[in-house]
């Protein structure tokens, strides 16, 4: 991973006067490779089975073909998968750019695989991908929404 990626994926938000970080999620490299490996399987039997379905006598070029698909999508987006820092404040959580989300607009934290869902009053939905233990991530930000230190 370059510098320019994790530099680009960073958070750039500026902190205020009383705000200070308490805790960066970043993506986890074997869950991320794992989460991958999952995809391609469904690639794989979802290409045998489409070829399955129409009748073509070499179903298994659809495990071929979804496994190739999902090895370059993998390889071509780890980097900048792998560079995405969210920032945990006592005040916000700060995400890759200039995302912001204030601790009390957040109504839902939800689990999806590896993946943290944060969802706001307003109904804006953010990500905190390929998370090693989403739980843990998950008890941060709540400890921190309560005024707890992580």
């Amino acid at each position: 991973m370059s510098r320019k990626d994790e530099a680009r994926m960073a958070p750039k938000t500026e902190l205020n006067m009383d705000e200070t970080v308490l805790q960066s999620f970043t993506a986890d490299r074997m869950t991320y490779i794992r989460s991958s490996a999952w995809l391609a399987a469904g690639a794989m039997a979802f290409g045998m089975i489409a070829l399955w379905a129409m009748g073509n006598p070499h179903v298994w070029t659809g495990a071929v073909g979804g496994l190739a698909a999902i090895a370059v999508r993998t390889a071509y987006l780890m980097s900048e998968e792998l560079a995405a820092r969210w920032d945990l404040t006592n005040q916000r959580v700060l995400g890759p750019g200039t995302k912001a989300i204030r601790l009390g607009e957040i109504k839902e934290l939800n689990t999806l695989g590896s993946v943290v869902q944060i969802v706001t009053h307003s109904g804006d939905k953010h990500l905190i991908k390929f998370q090693a233990d989403p739980a843990k991530t998950i008890a941060a930000i709540q400890s921190s929404q309560a005024g707890g230190q992580t």
